[in-house]
């Protein structure tokens, strides 16, 4: 689909009777095929780390991305994922600092993640996301990141998902031209709102017509009577997966995750990236997530 014709169906979208714009004879990506026993590689999501990284603490956060990464490399991981809110500066020189520095103590960084929303009615602000993913797939490639991480969004107030989706689907598509000039994949996180099911899901991913995209899978985020069952629809789709030690059945209290059983449901589908854990839980991380690494390590060797 040629750039002009997207961003003219960006402009005219907010009309819930615009136009589906994909062509019938594109096709959209399929589950992805992989071979190799390889074995799963594990990274750190900052975000496990978000009350220390929290930029808006006085007078300053009580960890940086320095010290994210010295903690990951510390512990024995694999990989680091800088998450977008808690970089105090985006320069050139200090993304090369960072990649650099995982470089030296080994660790690779396996991708990062921006908070945008894709599902705006509003023309300009929905450009303006645009752009905020296009300014954070140049800084993930220059950290030397494979995969950026990205959401949908909410259906706007008075608006329909029908309408939504079509915008998320063009600005999707639209980013992803970018992304491939620079050797990224977007990853689409189910992450509430027109991604709060697995069906949802699947819509958006079959819809986006583009080699530079695929699913990132959360395995905390759907919160149906079987999100295990949810997650094997996504997963021959993923390009990364975020790992979370709990998940919350519809209706009941958060339970801890049958890791075992994702483990066994990424490898079902060949899966052999990243798995990239993202702590959310009560207890310290500092105490929690070293004694969850020891299980994945466990788990994948």
């Amino acid at each position: 689909m040629p750039n002009e014709t997207r961003r003219e169906f960006l402009r005219s979208s907010c009309a819930a009777s615009a136009a589906w714009l994909v062509s019938g004879t594109s096709s959209a990506i399929e589950p992805i095929q992989r071979n190799s026993k390889t074995p799963l590689k594990i990274s750190i999501a900052a975000y496990s780390y978000r009350k220390y990284l929290n930029l808006q603490q006085k007078p300053k956060p009580a960890m940086d991305l320095d010290d994210f990464i010295e903690l990951a490399a510390e512990h024995g991981f694999d990989a680091v994922e800088p998450t977008a809110y808690y970089f105090a500066k985006t320069s050139p020189e200090y993304l090369a600092h960072l990649k650099a520095k995982c470089t030296r103590l080994g660790l690779d960084i396996s991708g990062s993640a921006v908070g945008n929303n894709f599902c705006h009615r509003d023309t300009d602000r929905l450009q303006q996301q645009v752009q905020y993913v296009k300014n954070w797939i140049e800084h993930c490639a220059r950290l030397g990141g494979k995969t950026l991480r990205i959401f949908a969004g909410s259906v706007p107030k008075g608006d329909t998902a029908s309408a939504a989706i079509k915008r998320c689907i063009a600005a999707i598509e639209e980013a992803c031209d970018y992304a491939a000039k620079f050797g990224v994949i977007l990853a689409l996180e189910n992450h509430g709102g027109v991604t709060s099911t697995a069906e949802q899901m699947l819509r958006i991913v079959k819809g986006v017509k583009h080699d530079f995209f695929g699913v990132n899978l959360d395995s905390g985020n759907f919160h149906s009577a079987d999100p295990y069952a949810e997650l094997e629809q996504i997963a021959p789709y993923a390009v990364s997966v975020q790992l979370k030690t709990e998940i919350q059945r519809a209706g009941k209290k958060k339970e801890p995750a049958d890791l075992p059983r994702l483990i066994k449901m990424l490898r079902g589908v060949g899966y052999r990236g990243y798995v990239v854990l993202e702590y959310e839980a009560a207890e310290e991380p500092k105490e929690a997530v070293p004694r969850h690494l020891a299980t994945l390590r466990k788990l994948i060797n």
